[in-house]
């Protein structure tokens, strides 16, 4: 009897969009802005642009790992229930394209403190501030986003049920994961005052969610589907 065939395709994507999100997502906020002041937050970004810039590349990189591992996981999932997998195709295309429409608001600032000859009708208090409107907008598309974040996990996690070649549990994490994004982003959206407490509590939760199946799509690979696995064969 041949051996199972594994495909570890869907782990590597998983890393190309997570690694990427991970510098985007935490590690420029937390370099550039200053809350609530807008004067330290312009000079942060002045003096930091390569790396500014650089967390933008790593979001519009993550953006499109993550349609790439939309479509692996399709053909992945398809022979499962198509439904399922067109809907989990369906919710990351929605949720890349608003990422990817997001990062313009991280464009902004590097415009508005560019120092061209259009901007000296602005003061640059003015400007400053501005800049960290637009870092706050994108912020907020954040938490419209993190919606489809928990989306996607949902029909990821029944398909994972459902296959019967992956351990339940994992299914059973991504469902949590899924709920705790939803959770996550209804706090930022009705009750932004309790937005950072809510995310440090869920942040555990985020972890259950995915790092089992990534790790698991690494390290162990995907079962290739028996339709896939004959005609490669």
């Amino acid at each position: 009897m041949n051996a199972t065939k594994t495909t570890r395709v869907p782990g590597m994507l998983y890393l190309l969009m997570g690694l990427p999100a991970v510098f985007n997502l935490q590690m420029i906020p937390a370099r550039f802005v200053v809350p609530g002041d807008a004067a330290a937050t312009a000079q942060k970004i002045a003096t930091g642009t390569a790396i500014y810039r650089a967390g933008i590349l790593c979001g519009v990189v993550s953006c499109v790992g993550f349609v790439l591992l939309a479509l692996s996981l399709y053909e992945l999932f398809k022979d499962v229930d198509r439904k399922h997998a067109r809907l989990l195709l369906v919710l990351v295309s929605v949720s890349a394209t608003i990422g990817l429409v997001n990062e313009l608001n991280r464009f902004a600032p590097l415009i508005l403190l560019s120092g061209a000859d259009f901007l000296s009708a602005f003061t640059k208090p003015q400007l400053d501030a501005l800049a960290l409107g637009f870092l706050r907008l994108h912020s907020a598309g954040l938490a419209i986003n993190s919606t489809f974040w928990g989306l996607w996990l949902l029909p990821f996690g029944i398909l994972v049920m459902r296959c019967g070649r992956f351990p339940k549990v994992l299914g059973i994490c991504l469902l949590i994961g899924g709920f705790a994004y939803l959770v996550d982003s209804v706090t930022a959206i009705q009750l932004p005052a309790y937005r950072r407490v809510v995310s440090l509590a869920m942040l555990p939760f985020f972890a259950i969610g995915e790092l089992p199946i990534c790790l698991w799509l690494i390290i162990k690979g995907a079962p290739v589907p028996p339709s896939e696995a004959g005609a490669a064969a």
